[in-house]
């Protein structure tokens, strides 16, 4: 490490939440945006560059529906599910960016946390909130 700080992306208006795949990998980063709400992915190579940035999933249609809140934190289980908060609470993914399903609180969600107890802890405005996971 040289201690200089490298631009990786500079299309992302509003970056926030990151997180790395298990195998670390793979590179999360949520976009704070109404206008581009969305989650980008980027592979890490072995070399450490980060390439290939492109959108792992797109939530721009789900702002305004009444689901509030934007992509914010996130973060990725040990057997590759995403949870990520955005429009709606947070979101359930696959690794390939397909939508499993949404923890929906009734407001905002900033970010989400797994406890080795088996819950997904979340903040949601003026909630701190858990869930049991399977």
């Amino acid at each position: 490490m040289d201690g200089k700080v490298e631009l990786i992306d500079s299309t992302l208006t509003r970056p926030n939440g990151i997180a790395l795949s298990p195998d670390e990998k793979m590179l999360f980063v949520a976009n704070s945006d109404p206008e581009k709400a969305l989650w980008k992915i980027f592979d890490i190579q072995a070399d450490g560059k980060v390439a290939n940035g492109r959108i792992f999933h797109d939530a721009t249609p789900m702002v305004g529906q009444e689901l509030k809140g934007l992509p914010d934190g996130m973060k990725v289980s040990k057997s590759g599910i995403v949870l990520a908060s955005g429009p709606g609470g947070v979101l359930i993914f696959k690794m390939d960016g397909t939508l499993l399903g949404r923890i929906n609180p009734g407001e905002a969600t900033a970010n989400c946390a797994i406890g080795g107890d088996g819950y997904l802890y979340l903040t949601s405005d003026m909630y701190l909130c858990r869930v049991k996971l399977k």
